[in-house]
């Protein structure tokens, strides 16, 4: 346990989409019934964890993660935390787009008509600058990718960087500091 706060990042259960590949982004698909039931044993996984906030992307499969997973009450919507806006990619998958697009990589080249990786970046420096100010242990419920750039970005790395993090559906991870606040650090990345 460390003396400073920790953030939990955790990432919403299985969809459709995640599940076939599909670019979800601003779409908002619920959970498979996989997905409900790997909520609902999030519970036991984070029981104990005490935090002075819960907070959620808008999209359903992250407050129904958050609600199944015992955390729903009393949790805030940031819009901020929403998934990568896909733009003409939403509903695509990878194969999909390189087959017309080749040698494209989301993180690099970002989306027409919707996100580039500096415009998610700045979304998660606005989540870090509130994390900071509270200063005291939050509990997160977002997406893939967005994740995968908050951490980029807790660490000081550019947004593009974050294609170098992997999370898994309903995968918890955990943010945190060295010997100071000014050595923000991973401590734990997609557990399972």
């Amino acid at each position: 346990m460390s003396a400073f706060p920790e953030i939990t990042l955790v990432r919403h259960g299985e969809t459709a989409w995640s599940l076939s590949g599909q670019h979800t982004g601003r779409s908002d698909i619920p959970l498979t019934a996989n997905g409900e039931a790997a909520a609902r044993a999030l519970a036991p996984r984070l029981d104990g964890l005490s935090v002075s906030a819960v907070w959620s992307s808008p999209s359903q499969r992250a407050r129904n993660t958050c609600a199944l997973a015992g955390f729903g009450e009393g949790a805030v919507i940031k819009p901020d935390l929403a998934e990568w806006d896909y733009g003409a990619y939403e509903g695509i998958t990878t194969k999909e787009i390189l087959s017309k697009r080749p040698g494209w990589q989301l993180f690099r080249d970002g989306c027409p008509n919707g996100e580039a990786a500096a415009d998610v970046g700045a979304r998660a420096d606005r989540i870090i600058a509130e994390l900071r100010q509270a200063n005291t242990p939050i509990l997160i419920f977002s997406s893939s990718h967005f994740l995968r750039v908050l951490g980029a970005r807790w660490l000081g790395l550019p947004p593009q960087d974050g294609s170098r993090f992997i999370l898994d559906t309903t995968s918890i991870c955990v943010l945190g500091y060295e010997h100071d606040l000014t050595e923000p650090v991973i401590r734990r990345w997609n557990q399972k």
